[in-house]
């Protein structure tokens, strides 16, 4: 069963292994050099993830196929969007919280590497209706 403190714990994992990459790279790159790395830093940490899911669009009862594709699902229950821009806008955030709610996801994590400080300014987490009615342990 997915708590609480589970998804918290998780989320201390992958932002770690951002930290890692943005240790090793820094800022400026392209975002899939960032997300070749997360796989292998994910990989090393021994953390699953499925790389760039296509993600199904339910509409009146018909699955549809989608260009969607999230950068990586991890644990099935953490979105996690990559991007190296010089902000992070509104779209980026809604297209995560619909990615969340799409892959019934209770949270989700924007990672910005084109930062300085990924820890103060790369990294905001999001959570959604379904993280709000997890237990806590």
């Amino acid at each position: 069963m997915i708590t609480k403190k589970y998804l918290k714990d998780l989320v201390y994992r992958v932002n770690g292994a951002a930290i890692e990459v943005h240790k090793h790279l820094g800022p400026g790159l392209l975002e899939s050099i960032y997300h070749k790395c997360m796989i292998q830093e994910l990989s090393l940490r021994g953390i699953n993830f499925q790389s760039e899911l296509t993600i199904p669009i339910e509409y009146k009862g018909l699955e549809l196929e989608s260009d969607l594709r999230c950068d990586l699902f991890i644990e099935n229950c953490l979105v996690l969007e990559l991007k190296a821009a010089d902000k992070v806008l509104p779209v980026h955030v809604a297209k995560l919280m619909s990615y969340m709610n799409l892959l019934e996801a209770p949270i989700g994590l924007m990672i910005n590497y084109n930062v300085i400080n990924i820890y103060n300014e790369g990294q905001k987490t999001y959570v959604n209706e379904l993280f709000r009615r997890l237990e806590e342990e």
